[in-house]
């Protein structure tokens, strides 16, 4: 099944992974080894992965990458917890022994360069992101984190620049928002949980705050406010 409406909105941008919709691990992971495998036929330099509630701002991420090479190892993104994840290490052993590692939240987002990308092939390529998260019983970002903390040795770089609805987003406020990589918002349980940004729209028209972050950034959008003539 396809959603007509999006295809023609999203075009070619759009592909069908034929993952299950529901929000499980092996659903999740469905979706991460097509989105990977994806990103190696496309010959790109890097590979982002956002969440479909996060609002990325263009500008601060292409400001971000351009301090690296895409030929480095680079996993960039921050981590939702204040310590590395420990897990029973199914990959390189019989699981008697665990891995420490840190992973970048996908609520987040992450990046990670075709260097780095190419080096993950072995456990993740064609298919085998997904055994390899079943080995080691971990979603998909935690897999990801295994895979390139825990089995290839490359540190991820913590950025505060990305952000996801396990933070106190209230805490960015004016300015700061807009020089933020990634932004998300609050479940319908804590939605309060939004950037602090004023002026375009109220709470009851934009309850997310990504259309006001959006018409501060692109004030020429079609949909944004006219401003006010001086």
């Amino acid at each position: 099944w396809e959603d007509r409406e999006l295809r023609l909105k999203a075009g070619d941008h759009m592909i069908n992974t034929n993952c299950s919709a529901v929000h499980t691990r092996q659903a999740l992971c469905c979706k991460m080894s097509v989105e990977y495998d994806k990103f190696l036929e496309s010959g790109q330099k890097w590979f982002c992965h956002v969440d479909d509630d996060n609002y990325v701002n263009p500008r601060t991420l292409l400001r971000l990458l351009s301090a690296f090479s895409h030929s480095q190892d680079v996993y960039v993104g921050r981590p939702s917890l204040d310590h590395p994840i420990e897990a029973a290490d199914h990959v390189q052993s019989d699981g008697s022994t665990t891995v420490k590692f840190w992973f970048a939240t996908g609520g987040a987002g992450f990046c990670i360069s075709r260097g780095l990308a190419l080096k993950m092939s072995p456990w993740a390529s064609l298919g085998n992101f997904i055994s390899t998260a079943e080995r080691v019983r971990l979603p998909d970002d935690c897999t990801i984190g295994y895979i390139i903390e825990g089995l290839l040795e490359v540190k991820l770089l913590h950025s505060p620049l990305f952000h996801s609805h396990l933070e106190n987003l209230q805490r960015l406020q004016g300015e700061s928002v807009l020089q933020q990589v990634t932004l998300s918002y609050g479940d319908p349980e804590n939605k309060h949980n939004v950037v602090s940004v004023g002026g375009v729209f109220g709470l009851q028209q934009d309850p997310t705050r990504f259309k006001s972050v959006h018409c501060l950034l692109y004030p020429d959008t079609i949909w944004c406010p006219a401003k006010k003539m001086s």
